[in-house]
This record gives structure tokens, C-alpha cells and sequence, in this order.
């Protein structure tokens, strides 16, 4: 096979390896996989993570990897399906700064086929990176999670499939050759038209992840049973990059590989609301705890966010993605829970009722020009007696560009978030995984106590 694009990066996966990684990049690594893994843990109790679980459970095949959660063991391809869905039902799983969430395709999909072959924490580590590496550089060459969508009515994050092809060929052993073949199989099985994002109850808008998930395992496993696809599935005509990149960004894929780490701008969450819902509910909440202001003294709340940030969380059917939701709820209770949703039982509180119509969400001029892709966030609270006072959060907490997580930050999100099981234990697993002989040594720590 002559060299090409998909070749270039199948070459650099083929040889990766968890000791040419730099510590800090094994740190954040390690956080993301611990934090994907209790994602899915606690997802399992949505609806979306519920029904994958049933669905997975049924199709048969060899018990290769856990559904966490469950005590049910399926394949590989199925047990990153439910785990994938899983990871995104409660809306607690990281972003990027690109856009989406890779954690709960790429994580789950190297999980899946790392405890299938019983591999290190080490070759985990490695495979999570890599993937990260491959997903996050492919949706930049295609514009970014706003361009995919303007153009072409898709959200980006199928994009990550690729990324969780490569991990999972990674923790196989496949040559650079069997690597592209792999990439080009995932296409065939991952699209996300955005209207599935749009539906009421979080099911579909979850589903896409693990059917990510699945896609990128599988299409490994098919390329080690001798499928093929085109060999240069990436840089070809009428490949991926005809199909959906944008102009100029052609050498965005392999751009800084082996020298920027794309998992270093993984964003965390800490609420269980759509990702541009975070810096409003912190100005807010911060505005009123500074100010002194009563809830129902509140005559209006203005919200600026960039305008296609803005898009994505307006007056949405699903309440934890809509801002005049999310918002007008954490006005009402002092905060939100990361384990206790306000709704339905907010919707009968008349201070809600009061205030929900009085929020108001618009794109910003000022955060278009700084921030167009951001995260950030200009609220203002007017009072009853016509007074202002006004903040602006550029990156929520949790975002890369704010440091990430501490250890410390994330052993409290998960001591809220999964009491029943033993976090300490958890985090004290996933701080050491380059050292532990099988991957299965920290799953098996996902489980209730007792």
C-alpha cells in the first residue's frame, strides 16, 4: 500500500505506546477514563441507559465485556454500545473544546475491547489517548462540531467512531494496513443526523454514542476477520474528507501528533445540564450569592452566550439541555444536584413558574467575536427596584482552559454521584492504572459495596 493520509495515521497508531506519553498527559488520561467509567455507572438508571442495557443484554454472542451496572456480560461491540449510551444518559460526561462528547464513545469502545483482551492499564491509557488523538483531529479537519452541522444537518460526534476504531485496533495489534481497514469499516456504521439530537427524552441523543462506540469496535474486529475498506478512507475522493471536511483543514489530522495531546483539552462536568448551560447557572448563582438577591426580587435574568452555543440549549423539549430550564430551576433551589434532577417536581413551584418566562437567551456580539465555538457566558439579573449587576464566566468549571479537575474535585463530584459505591477505592485504582497487570482490576471496583 503506498503511503496516504490514512496510512500516516495508521502508522503513528500502530506504534504508540503508553511510555512515550508525558505524565501529564497520562494524569489527565487517567482522570477522563475514571470519570467516563462512573459516567456510565451512573447513567445506567436513565432511560437511554436502561433500554441499551436490555437491548445489548440481548444479542447473544460471547461474554467479552461488562455492562456496567448490570452484572450481564456481552461482546465487546454490544457491551460498548450500552456503555457508550450509558456514558451520555445523565449529561455528566466530559466535552471538548472542539465540540461534543468523545469520552463516551472513545472510553467505552477502548474499555470494551480492553477487557475483552485482558490487556494492562497501561495499554488502556495508551489506547484512550490515541484515540482522542485521532477522533478530536478528524472533527477539526471537518470545521468543528458547529460546521458539520451548518453544512450538512450532522452532529460531529460520529466522527468520533474514528477515533474509537483506532483505539480498539490499538489494543488488537494490528498492523498500520489492518488499522486503516478498520477506519474505513467504521464509516459504514455511524451518522448522526442532528434531528436525532432534538428528540424529547434523551434516548437517541445517548443511543449515538454507544452506536459510536460499537461502530469503532466492531469495524477492528471485522478488520481482523479480513473485511477491508478503502485504504485511504480519510484523504480519498469521495472519502471522509471529501464528504465532510472543511477547505484548508486537510493537515488538521495529523497535525501535532505525538507532540499535542488532544485528551489535554478534555472539559469535565460537574452538572447534570447540557455543557453551555454550565457558565450561566455558575453566574448566576454566583451573582446572587454575592449581591444578596431573593429569588422572587428578581424581575428579569438576561443570558448572552455565542450564538451557536446559544442554539444548541434554547427553549429545548429536553428540560437538562434547555437554559430557561436549567437555569430558572438552579435560581429557584440555590443549585443543582448532580444526582437528584429538579424535574418534574420544580415545575409546580410557583417561583419557577414566576421566573422561567422572565429568563431571556440571546446570542452575544461580544462572545461571538471572542469565543465563537465557547462555552462561555454573560448573565445579568435585574431586580425588582431596577438595579443590574452582571458576569461573565469565559469556561465553566471542569474546562481545560480552567485546569480541568483536580483528583480532589472529581473524588467529590463521584462521593455525590455514586455514594453506594466505594470512590475512594476507585480514584486510589485509576491514579495508578499505568501500573496494574489487567484492566478488569479497576472495573471490578464499579459496583455497589457490600
Amino acid at each position: 500500500m503506498s503511503e496516504n493520509l490514512t496510512l500516516t495515521v495508521a502508522r503513528y497508531a500502530a506504534t504508540t505506546s503508553c511510555a512515550d506519553i508525558p505524565a501529564p498527559v497520562r494524569e489527565r488520561a487517567k482522570q477522563v477514563i475514571l470519570d467516563e467509567i462512573a459516567c456510565a455507572y451512573f447513567g445506567r438508571r436513565s432511560l437511554a441507559g436502561d433500554l441499551s442495557a436490555r437491548y445489548a443484554a440481548q444479542s447473544g454472542g460471547p461474554a467479552e465485556a461488562r455492562i456496567y451496572a448490570t452484572g450481564q456480560r456481552v461482546s465487546a461491540p454490544y457491551a460498548a454500545l450500552a456503555n457508550g449510551a450509558a456514558g451520555h444518559g445523565e449529561e455528566v460526561d466530559g466535552a471538548h473544546i472542539v465540540g461534543g462528547h468523545p469520552g463516551a464513545t472513545i472510553v467505552h469502545a477502548a474499555v470494551a475491547m480492553a477487557e475483552r483482551q485482558r490487556v494492562t492499564g497501561a495499554e488502556l491509557l495508551n489506547a484512550v489517548v490515541l484515540g482522542y488523538d485521532v477522533g478530536i483531529r478528524i472533527v477539526e479537519a471537518c470545521g468543528k462540531l458547529f460546521s458539520v452541522k451548518n453544512r450538512f444537518g450532522l452532529n460531529s460526534d460520529f466522527l468520533y467512531a474514528l477515533g474509537a476504531a483506532a483505539a480498539a485496533s490499538r489494543l488488537l495489534g494490528l498492523d498500520p494496513v489492518r488499522h486503516c481497514h478498520a477506519m474505513a469499516l467504521t464509516t459504514f456504521q455511524s451518522n448522526a443526523l442532528c434531528a436525532l439530537y432534538a428528540e424529547k427524552r434523551h434516548v437517541s441523543k445517548s443511543f449515538c454514542n454507544g452506536q459510536f462506540a460499537f461502530a469503532g469496535v466492531s469495524s477492528a474486529l471485522m478488520s481482523v476477520a479480513g473485511l477491508e475498506g478503502h485504504e485511504d478512507i480519510l484523504g480519498a475522493s469521495y472519502g471522509v474528507l471529501h464528504a465532510w471536511g472543511e477547505d484548508g483543514q486537510r493537515d488538521a489530522v495529523v497535525r501535532g501528533l505525538g507532540e499535542h495531546y488532544a485528551i489535554m483539552d478534555a472539559n469535565f462536568k460537574l452538572l447534570n445540564a447540557g455543557y453551555p448551560i454550565h457558565s450561566p447557572v455558575e453566574a448566576a448563582l454566583t451573582l446572587v450569592a454575592k449581591h444578596g438577591i431573593a429569588v422572587d426580587a428578581i424581575e428579569s435574568v438576561y443570558v448572552g452566550m455565542p450564538t451557536q452555543t446559544m442554539k444548541v440549549v434554547d427553549g429545548r423539549d429536553m428540560h437538562n439541555i434547555c437554559l430557561q430550564d436549567m437555569l430558572s430551576a438552579a435560581l429557584v433551589q440555590g443549585g443543582l444536584k448532580l444526582r437528584e434532577s429538579p424535574f418534574p417536581e420544580v415545575l409546580a413551584d410557583p417561583a419557577f413558574s414566576r421566573l422561567r418566562p422572565r429568563v431571556t437567551l440571546c446570542g452575544d456580539p461580544e462572545l461571538d467575536r471572542d469565543q465563537p465555538d465557547g462555552r462561555g457566558a454573560i448573565v445579568a439579573i435585574t431586580t425588582m427596584d431596577g438595579s443590574t449587576v452582571s458576569m461573565r464566566v469565559d469556561h465553566p468549571r471542569g474546562h481545560s482552559k480552567r485546569g480541568g479537575l483536580t483528583w480532589a474535585e472529581l473524588s467529590g463530584k463521584w462521593h455525590e454521584g455514586l455514594p453506594e459505591c466505594d470512590v475512594d477505592r476507585m480514584l486510589a485504582i485509576a491514579q495508578r492504572l499505568e501500573d496494574i497487570e489487567d484492566v478488569t482490576e479497576l472495573l471490578d471496583v464499579f459496583r455497589a459495596k457490600g
